[in-house]
């Protein structure tokens, strides 16, 4: 196994809250399961570790695993019954209208694409609640907050209404962000130089979560900086994109 890095934030004997690195599967891969993934890192050292819930292979942020059957149960459960807070900073495609809103549309599996979700009449009920954060020029930052967990469910929503992820090559157009695109003719490169994305994965970081401690009853919160990769495409935004009031 390689040696990619993982931040835990907080670990006692009922569970373990970790930052994902972006790229890393959150379980085994069921075709190819000597892949690298966090659960198996996890479990080196320690006598159990349970899946609680899981991130997308190129999405960041803050995971929980839990140590005994007992806190799996307890914590799937507060899962299950929408009682977890569970929030991403989103950047998108476009201006989102309005400042704060609501996409409520049912997702189901793509109907001739493994792999792929979409919005269907006969798919789950899926809720994600968002609110603007900034804006830029051709891109919105957002905090997303999801109240169901479906497959790819922030992705699929925001680009059924117009606004796909500023990267993501699955449900939208972009496969790098470039510092291009935002400088325009201000943008410089070398004669024999190859201009390199800022970020070459979705642009989707799970920041926050709040859950009650399977053991003691207690509200835990936990929060997760975007990586360097995400800060860095947003810090160029902000220097060359940034939308003023008056725009």
């Amino acid at each position: 196994m390689n040696s990619t890095q993982v931040n835990i934030l907080f670990e006692d004997t009922d569970l373990i809250i970790v930052e994902k690195p972006a790229s890393l599967l959150s379980i085994p891969d069921r075709f190819v399961p000597e892949k690298e993934n966090l659960l198996d890192k996890l479990r080196e050292g320690r006598e159990e570790v349970f899946t609680v819930h899981r991130l997308d292979r190129e999405t960041s942020g803050i995971m929980i695993f839990a140590k005994t059957r007992e806190a799996h149960r307890d914590l799937s459960l507060q899962f299950e019954n929408r009682q977890v807070t569970k929030q991403y900073l989103v950047l998108v495609e476009g201006q989102v209208a309005e400042e704060e809103g609501r996409i409520d549309l049912p997702i189901g599996e793509h109907i001739s694409q493994p792999g792929k979700m979409e919005v269907k009449g006969r798919g789950k009920p899926s809720l994600t609640l968002y609110k603007v954060l900034e804006r830029f020029k051709g891109f919105t930052l957002l905090e997303a907050d999801i109240q169901t967990g479906r497959t790819h469910q922030i992705r699929v929503h925001f680009a059924a209404i117009g606004h796909p992820l500023a990267v993501d090559t699955l449900y939208g157009g972009r496969e790098g962000f470039l510092l291009s695109e935002i400088k325009g003719r201000r943008f410089r490169l070398g004669k024999f130089e190859e201009e390199r994305p800022l970020m070459t994965r979705v642009t989707l970081h799970a920041h926050r979560l709040r859950f009650r401690h399977p053991t003691s009853g207690a509200f835990l919160e936990f929060e997760s900086p975007w990586p360097k990769d995400f800060g860095a495409v947003v810090n160029q935004l902000r220097k060359w994109a940034l939308l003023s009031p008056k725009d």
